[in-house]
């Protein structure tokens, strides 16, 4: 979309703001330059599907204000704290000949050539856009950066990227990273100890692990089970107290 329909507004009152709002439209204002600043509003049913895209910030728009193009350039965006909607748009005018400093979405190509990422290797982005002065008549959409001949542990830096005539990075005191090829993660769990005991059987798991020696046999457990049952001695019940036979004395008539 190069074409914006924008409307000329008067009103500044903080109340007046409010109802453009609350009637479908977002307040704007267009600066830069030797021209005056010029207060508009835009339909926010034309800007929703591509306010929020990558490129929006860095591509030259021509305003159409109420029939007279002018070109400029999104530079700032205010969003409501908690509906996260648009409330605010600043423009600058273009003014040809002046350098503009702009984040510049960065596309990655060819990573089906990329020999690192067919191996399993994964690309870690470090920088999804880049900041880059430009000429105001040439402003790059995105900025490419290719990824034949990668491998794993490939570091892609700034000066590796092929950058459109008299675009440079703000960057200058460092040749700074955008992507690198990061070796694959892989997880892998602990197998299973099995053995095969003497009758023939698998035994898995701490069964497996212990020592033949240490093994617990049957017999040991007939033993534990007998062992456990004579230490323990049947006691007479209360009621069994009370019926034993006790000696009565009496007196000789």
């Amino acid at each position: 979309m190069n074409n914006l329909k924008v409307t000329k507004r008067s009103d500044i009152s903080s109340g007046q703001l409010k109802k453009l709002r609350i009637d479908g439209s977002i307040p704007a204002i267009l600066y830069g330059g030797t021209k005056n600043n010029i207060n508009l509003s835009v339909k926010k049913s034309i800007l929703k599907n591509i306010i929020k895209t990558d490129s929006f910030m860095s591509k030259v728009v021509d305003l159409d204000i109420d029939g007279n193009l002018e070109k400029v350039l999104p530079k700032e965006v205010s969003y409501d704290a908690l509906s996260d909607e648009p409330i605010h748009i600043d423009f600058i005018r273009i003014v040809k000949g002046s350098k503009l400093e702009l984040e510049i979405p960065v596309k990655f190509t060819n990573s089906d050539k990329s020999p690192g990422l067919k191996k399993g290797g994964v690309l870690n982005i470090v920088r999804r856009k880049v900041k880059l002065k430009c000429p105001a008549e040439n402003i790059p959409e995105e900025i490419v950066v290719n990824l034949d001949n990668t491998e794993i542990g490939t570091s892609i830096k700034i000066s590796a990227v092929k950058l459109p005539e008299n675009i440079t990075p703000v960057i200058t005191e460092r040749d700074f990273v955008i992507a690198t090829i990061a070796a694959p993660s892989i997880i892998i769990e602990p197998e299973k100890v099995a053995e095969t005991t003497a009758e023939g059987e698998t035994v898995e798991g701490e069964e497996a692990a212990k020592p033949e020696g240490e093994k617990e046999k049957p017999d040991d457990k007939e033993k534990s089970v007998k062992s456990t049952d004579e230490k323990v001695k049947p006691t007479k019940s209360t009621d069994e107290k009370s019926k034993s036979p006790t000696k009565e004395t009496g007196k000789k008539k």
